[in-house]
């Protein structure tokens, strides 16, 4: 709930166990003073502290006190005597960069808006607070939802230009945050193409500590994730504040410890290579933060944010739905196939519980390899000569529903999109356009180039019954320029975003009954706008076994396992050559919405025997993987061990699923210790035929026996007995 105390001016937003508090300085400015877990609500003005720090500059008329370097402000901007890091920064058309924001009102809504022309969660009261600057004409509204059955706020702002001339944004965050000690550590999700989200963990230090991406794409590189953490937070319990931006380009996550021993976390679009200019009359909408709270630590931080997505952001026609169980031929034939060979694929999963074929790049224009075909979306009749139906059809008659791969953002020089339109790339007159995989990327800030985008893809899926598409995106952006923006070209990446997000609107509303799963290179662009979109994302092209355990551990950092598209691949894996057993694959592969990407044309009858098997292991459990609590018990990070539970919302069952990734002669005992249980419940472990109370599972623990041999798994089931 929010309130608005009117004798102190203060307000009060209260979601499930988290209070966050600010109030209207008598200077005009929104004064912080408390976000956490959830207290009274009582006047918090005796917290506030204004020690003269010396050295510095005090706002006019207010006495040797009165400096906004040592208050925390809810919307700060440089200039006027705050040196920390500003939320938004301004320039108006004679080159002034000074704004003096003050309060002129609010409002408490009981339906959250929709961001204008981007994804946000859906939600319900919602306070928008304005500030206004009387010289500029600047008018800034702050919006904060809160969420009452879960201990998150989102927030986001909104600049009107109300003067009778424009003016600049140069920086255009969406959320301050101050917090009164400088004792924090941060969490964010770095890596890189086929190792991305992997968790890293740093302390604070004095200046400006930045996770960020300039790629034009929310990245592999870093996640638009960022915690604040104790130093003694672990997965069960401490002080963690986790942030997430709904976007899925350049952003930025800026922690600052100045000369007060104190933090302030600020964020939201990267400001780098970033202006808007915001025309009289006209209104700039930034895209919003999921700020959540936990005195749970990580684990009660991640099912919040899964609870969250699930429930407020993910698409609810399919959110909670069975998943597609797919096999996806792109290891198996790659470029090389015919229909007769696509037919031998589907053919040879009859009666292994796969519901889906899903053919991936190489049915399209001329497209024998990756370096031609991108952007001509018309089927291939070199390759395919009745087109798709034969296939769709052999599909449909093994009970197999069809999905099909698009790279709608792309093109190749080598195509008849490109010997048409080839202004349409993304480029600079007189320089020659980097390439990379041998394509460019189609200038998404034009409206004829995300027409043309939207008419092709619809029309393969209006005139062929197609069930399931993969979206896929395979390189980054480079010149970030478009003609028709002229001197306005800083404003070109986000504009792509928002181009982006018009094609998704358009095509993924405009076929409300097909799947569609996000992928870029794998999981370049898994963000919370794109799953807003997809209700699941290809995780990462790297499908080991092994390397997944740290993928998809980070991932679920923010993001629910059922937004994770994990499959169970060949080996030696394509990707790094490592050979894991085909059990194993699965395991990992069930951790999410599993699937398979290999020839199983090839396949012996016993292994296509192991694949029924799996897929019933999947069906057993996928419940919890769309619907339950994950709590993650080892880290492989940091020990020899890898363990996950999926536990339903009742606690009456489990998943416990353990790899031991290397076997070491006379090495240690693999003791885990499991969570989620009802203490006073009694459980049963069907597979060591153990029955005890969820105290002594959680407390006492199991020791795990492994096979020998490494990258060797166990799962256990967890039933309630009494």
């Amino acid at each position: 709930m929010i309130y608005f105390e009117k004798e102190n001016q203060t307000f009060y937003l209260e979601s499930k166990n988290v209070s966050y508090v600010f109030c209207v300085q008598n200077l005009g400015f929104l004064n912080h003073l408390y976000y956490g877990k959830r207290i009274p609500r009582e006047d918090l003005s005796f917290s506030v502290f204004t020690k003269d720090r010396g050295h510095g500059a005090n706002l006019p008329n207010s006495g040797r006190r009165e400096s906004l370097d040592i208050y925390h402000n809810e919307c700060p901007t440089f200039g006027r005597s705050d040196y920390r890091e500003s939320m938004l920064a301004f320039c108006d058309h004679l080159g002034v960069r000074v704004v003096d924001l003050k309060y002129v009102g609010h409002e408490i809504i009981n339906q959250k808006p929709k961001l204008k022309g981007m994804p946000s969660l859906r939600g319900g009261q919602t306070l928008i607070v304005k500030l206004k600057d009387e010289r500029m004409g600047a008018i800034v509204a702050l919006h904060y939802t809160v969420y009452e059955n879960l201990p998150v706020i989102t927030r986001h702002i909104e600049v009107f230009n109300e003067s009778e001339n424009a003016f600049s944004l140069d920086r255009a965050f969406s959320f301050c945050i101050d917090y009164p000690d400088k004792e924090w550590e941060t969490i964010t999700l770095p890596g890189a193409h086929l190792r991305e989200r992997v968790m890293d963990r740093n302390k604070l230090i004095h200046g400006t500590f930045t996770a960020d991406s300039n790629r034009g794409v929310s990245s592999s590189q870093m996640n638009p994730f960022l915690a604040l953490v104790r130093k003694d937070t672990n997965e069960n319990q401490g002080d963690a504040y986790g942030f997430n931006l709904v976007y899925s380009g350049n952003f930025a996550f800026k922690a600052h410890v100045g000369q007060n021993e104190e933090v302030r976390v600020v964020g939201g679009l990267n400001d780098y290579d970033f202006s808007w200019e915001v025309k009289p009359n006209e209104k700039f909408v930034a895209p919003e933060v999921v700020m959540v709270y936990s005195d749970e630590g990580f684990g009660g931080m991640s099912r919040a944010f899964h609870d969250l997505y699930r429930d407020y952001l993910i698409n609810d026609r399919f959110v909670k739905k069975t998943r597609p169980i797919v096999i996806n031929n792109w290891e198996a034939t790659y470029f090389d196939f015919d229909t007769e060979k696509l037919c031998k694929i589907i053919d040879s999963v009859a009666g292994t519980g796969i519901d889906t074929f899903v053919l991936d790049d190489g049915w399209f224009g001329v497209r024998n390899h990756d370096r031609s075909g991108l952007g001509d979306w018309f089927v291939n009749l070199n390759k395919l000569p009745q087109g798709l139906t034969p296939i769709i059809r052999h599909a449909h008659k093994n009970g197999l529903k069809f999905g099909l791969w698009f790279e709608p953002e792309m093109v190749n020089g080598d195509s008849d999109l490109y010997r048409a339109h080839p202004d349409w790339v993304i480029h600079a007159d007189g320089i020659e356009a980097c390439v990379g995989r041998d394509q460019y990327v189609l200038d998404l800030t034009r409206k004829e180039v995300c027409d043309y985008i939207v008419n092709s893809v619809s029309k393969i899926l209006k005139e062929n019954e197609i069930d399931y598409v993969k979206w896929d995106m395979n390189r980054p952006l480079t010149e970030n320029y478009s003609a028709w923006l002229g001197k306005n070209s800083k404003e070109f990446s986000h504009r792509y975003v928002l181009g982006l997000y018009d094609i998704c609107e358009r095509i993924v509303n405009g076929f409300p009954n097909v799947f569609f799963e996000g992928c870029a290179s794998g999981g370049c662009r898994f963000d919370p706008a794109m799953l807003y979109y997809f209700p699941q994302i290809w995780t990462s092209d790297d499908s080991d076994a092994y390397m997944r355990t740290f993928i998809q551990y980070g991932t679920s950092l923010c993001y629910p396992v059922s937004a994770q598209s994990c499959h169970v691949s060949v080996c030696p894996n394509h990707q790094c050559g490592r050979v894991t057993p085909f059990q194993t694959r699965a395991d990992i592969a069930h951790l999410g919405a599993t699937g398979y990407e290999l020839d199983t044309s090839k396949l012996e009858q016993n292994e296509l025997g192991e694949i029924k098997k799996q897929v019933e292991q999947y069906k057993a459990m996928e419940d919890l993987v769309l619907h339950g609590d994950l709590y993650r018990l080892n880290n492989p990070l940091q020990e020899n061990l890898f363990a996950e539970m999926l536990v339903s919302k009742d606690k009456t069952r489990a998943i416990l699923t353990v790899m031991r990734p290397l076997c070491k002669p006379n090495g240690e005992r693999s003791k885990v210790y499991l969570k989620g249980l009802d203490e006073n419940t009694v459980y049963n472990v069907a597979e060591l035929d153990l029955t005890k109370t969820g105290a002594t599972l959680m407390r006492v623990g199991l020791n795990i026996g492994f096979p020998m041999g490494d990258f060797q798994t166990k799962t256990f089931t967890i039933t309630k007995v009494s």
